[in-house]
């Protein structure tokens, strides 16, 4: 067995900020199976294997090529049905929801907050198109859109308050044990940290606490990761 798995590089070799490809490196975690890594910058993708969409993660294994993160835990489940991801079809089904709920709720907080700090950590070669790309997608240069990261940060801590209930009754998402369901809100949470030393979590939210929680998973598979977060006073 080989797994590689293409990942979104920058200009540091050791720090990798997508959150979609975490969601995939927890994934692999929680069912116990290695793999390799091969960094792929967002100017270089005719690295990715030529069935793949152009966008990482990229899962490759035994020459088995499936892209999107929600593609891979669905494939990783059915090829290794040890540990699963989804303990059942309910489970798969409200995994979804979080997925639908983290991208369209949290990150689009996530871009705003720190969508300057992912720029600056990019290899020189990136930065252009990442700059172009993005400023079309918002209708406004960079800087223009992270003036209202400070309103960014308040939107985020609002759409976070659902799952600040949920951490009331349990300590994570998928119940007494973490499943893709959790690997999803770290992907984003982490995306944060990794990227940005803009602070977007207090010490004392119980958010903060979950966080906590996912970084220590695996030996601490998380919180080995280089990042760039500096933490705000409680």
């Amino acid at each position: 067995m080989s797994i590689e798995l293409y990942d979104l590089a920058t200009a540091d070799p050791k720090l990798r900020f997508s959150p979609y490809c975490w969601r995939v490196k927890m994934a692999l975690a929680h069912k116990a199976l290695a793999w390799r890594e091969i960094a792929c910058h967002f100017t270089d993708k005719d690295r990715l294997p030529q069935s793949s969409a152009g966008t990482v993660p990229v899962l490759v294994d035994d020459g088995q090529v499936v892209g999107d993160s929600w593609h891979i835990a669905v494939y990783l489940d059915q090829r290794y049905p040890d540990k699963p991801l989804f303990a059942c079809d309910q489970a798969k089904s409200t995994a979804l929801l979080v997925k639908f709920w983290v991208e369209r709720t949290v990150q689009p907080f996530i871009t705003r907050m720190g969508v300057g700090d992912f720029m600056a950590t990019l290899h020189e070669m990136d930065k252009a198109y990442f700059r172009q790309s993005r400023e079309k997608r918002f209708g406004m240069t960079i800087e223009q859109y992270m003036s209202g990261r400070e309103q960014a940060r308040e939107g985020f801590g609002a759409a976070l308050e659902p799952l600040r209930a949920m951490l009331a009754e349990q300590p994570f998402v998928a119940g007494k044990q973490p499943a893709y369901a959790d690997y999803i809100v770290f992907g984003a949470l982490q995306w944060m940290r990794c990227g940005s030393p803009f602070p977007a979590l207090r010490q004392d939210d119980p958010v903060f606490d979950y966080r906590e929680r996912m970084l220590d998973l695996f030996d601490g598979l998380g919180r080995r990761a280089h990042h760039r977060e500096v933490l705000a006073s409680s």
